[in-house]
């Protein structure tokens, strides 16, 4: 067989392989960071973690902190690390607001994923039940989702960070929360999400899970983590929903 034929019939078993995974799906859980939207494209995740360690320094909390931690770029690592030493206390209670009141203001930025409206609307209306589920506050999804007139395609089935830190992802525990809310058996249930703690909490769930990955590093660090389902655009599955009889 040629390297051109080869790679033909490649390309066919992984899009009948998606056909099938898409076609099993009665219930569907979607991350929002990613699959979504990109929440931070216009209000950077990295100066809203400078942010805050800024505003722990600025409480005399310098120490708290590792210089990983400092350095890292990524608030929930930040909001993380703070749990993980004073947990269930007022400063993590303040410092959570704090990130939710500046993913509010990364809403009005925020860049809609490429096919991920139609792709909604879609599935929510060929009658899948819908779900998000999420490491972000859902004051923050029910906004985001409000303004693309999405909402009605996923309410009241929304999913996100609750005070207690230790149950994000990639714990399952927003997971479980959805399919108790749909009232949905893991076998028949999708998640789609773009991180390798989405993949964990989807196995610690026991739902299927589809990768979204928008450049070859987010692809590699899913495949890394052992996602064998992955796409790079959300059109091919969107394709599919669309020519099901």
């Amino acid at each position: 067989m040629t390297s051109d034929a080869a790679q033909t019939e490649q390309v066919t078993v992984e899009t009948e392989n998606l056909r099938e995974l898409i076609t099993k799906a009665r219930n569907v859980l979607f991350d929002f960071d990613g699959p979504i939207c990109r929440l931070f494209a216009g209000h950077k995740a990295e100066r809203v973690a400078g942010e805050l360690v800024e505003w722990l320094e600025g409480r005399g909390l310098h120490g708290l902190l590792t210089k990983e931690e400092r350095d890292s770029l990524d608030p929930h690592m930040v909001l993380r690390a703070v749990d993980r030493r004073h947990p269930g206390s007022d400063l993590v209670a303040e410092l959570e607001e704090r990130l939710t009141q500046e993913e509010l203001r990364a809403t009005s930025s925020a860049m809609p994923t490429a096919y991920a409206d139609p792709l909604v609307r879609t599935w929510s209306a060929v009658g899948s039940r819908l779900a998000i589920a999420t490491n972000n506050s859902p004051r923050v999804v029910r906004t985001y989702l409000t303004g693309r007139g999405l909402l009605p395609c996923f309410a009241p089935h929304i999913y996100g960070r609750t005070q207690d830190l230790q149950l994000l992802k990639p714990d399952p525990h927003c997971l479980n929360r959805a399919l108790n809310g749909l009232g949905a058996a893991p076998s028949a249930t999708l998640m789609i999400g773009d991180t390798p703690t989405d993949f964990e909490a989807a196995q610690g769930a026991g739902v299927l899970f589809l990768g979204y990955a928008r450049n070859d590093r987010k692809e590699k660090l899913l495949r890394d983590a052992g996602a064998e389902h992955v796409v790079d655009s959300l059109q091919a599955v969107l394709r599919i929903l669309l020519v099901q009889p």
